[in-house]
């Protein structure tokens, strides 16, 4: 099986798994300083109720399963469930995201596991200005996880949102980073996924990104492009890593989209704009069998938007935090 096919022709081949919407840290961007109202334990999908859809999802043509939260980490006995699934062989990838909190004890295993990469979410490489960004003294923390997902060989992604006042002066310190670590940096627009549905314009989007990295290392040779790839990767000469831009607010790469979302409580999302569309986990707790879900599954696909533009006109203001879609 080669994946579901949307109404566009894209192949539907990766899913983002989030299987929490609490985390240890108050990113402004992401969430007000009071954190959220949590989902209740029984509003969550169960390990046992993520392990019976995941074969569904696989039967459907998904290859790549991405973890994400919230902090993934923060559920108990996360590794246990990611250890299930990856001695399932039921994707080819299986990657994560993660604030590196509570991830350095962790890497030994997410070696053993073979997970494919790790993105690591890192706003800044000034402690000070690391506990302004996410109201959390934490940023020791952080590095011991890079240095562990370097050590052990990870692939790793750092994921860094740039904001007006606030970190710009953090773009050129990340970006050399991949100087003389095997890192790829990633420089990703701010979205409105706050919780609170501010908007604001946007200064560091993706053209406003590229001029501040080449102003600093010259032009930018662009590395080919991955089919379905968010980021726009280039390599600077003399380093090891590469530095990259996310267009998430531009949405310049909705076109080549080959992602499906569940968020903690079991919603199914064809876009990350988009609205909630399958209730899987009352689906599960019902009588509906795995075919049924697979099903509903495939039909919700085949009438994925075309973009992330025409996704957000669908559905009501977009008022949630990305720790409650899944990040």
């Amino acid at each position: 099986m080669f994946g579901v096919k949307d109404n566009h022709g894209r192949t539907i081949d990766y899913l983002r798994l989030a299987i929490t919407d609490r985390c240890n840290l108050r990113c402004h961007y992401c969430m007000p300083a009071n954190g959220l109202d949590w989902l209740q334990r029984d509003e969550l999908l169960s390990f046992e109720e993520i392990e019976k859809l995941l074969p569904v999802f696989s039967s459907l043509g998904i290859r790549k399963i991405r973890f994400t939260g919230g902090e993934p980490f923060m559920r108990r006995d996360f590794e246990h469930l990611l250890a299930r699934v990856a001695k399932g062989n039921l994707f080819d990838s299986i990657t994560l995201t993660t604030n590196g909190v509570l991830t350095a004890p962790h890497v030994p295993l997410l070696k053993e596991l073979n997970i494919h990469s790790v993105n690591l979410s890192l706003d800044t490489l000034d402690e000070k200005r690391f506990a302004s960004i996410t109201r959390r003294d934490v940023f020791p923390d952080v590095m011991r996880t890079l240095d562990a997902l370097l050590k052990h060989g990870i692939r790793t992604k750092i994921n860094a949102v740039i904001m007006e006042g606030v970190n710009e002066e953090d773009i050129v310190p990340l970006a050399l980073l991949s100087k003389d670590l095997p890192v790829d940096v990633r420089f990703i627009e701010e979205m409105p996924f706050n919780g609170r549905g501010d908007r604001h314009a946007i200064k560091w989007n993706r053209n406003g990104l590229l001029n501040a990295l080449e102003n600093r290392f010259g032009r930018l040779d662009k590395k080919s492009i991955e089919p379905n790839a968010t980021s726009e990767d280039y390599s600077i000469d003399g380093h090891l890593g590469s530095v990259g831009i996310i267009a998430a607010w531009s949405r310049t790469f909705c076109g080549t989209c080959n992602r499906i979302r569940l968020t903690p409580s079991g919603q199914m999302k064809t876009c990350l704009y988009g609205r909630n569309e399958l209730d899987l986990r009352s689906m599960l707790r019902t009588t509906h069998t795995v075919e049924e879900i697979a099903e509903a599954i495939r039909r919700v696909v085949e009438h994925k938007a075309q973009d992330g533009n025409i996704a957000e006109k669908l559905r009501t203001p977009l008022e949630e935090s990305m720790a409650t879609i899944g990040g």
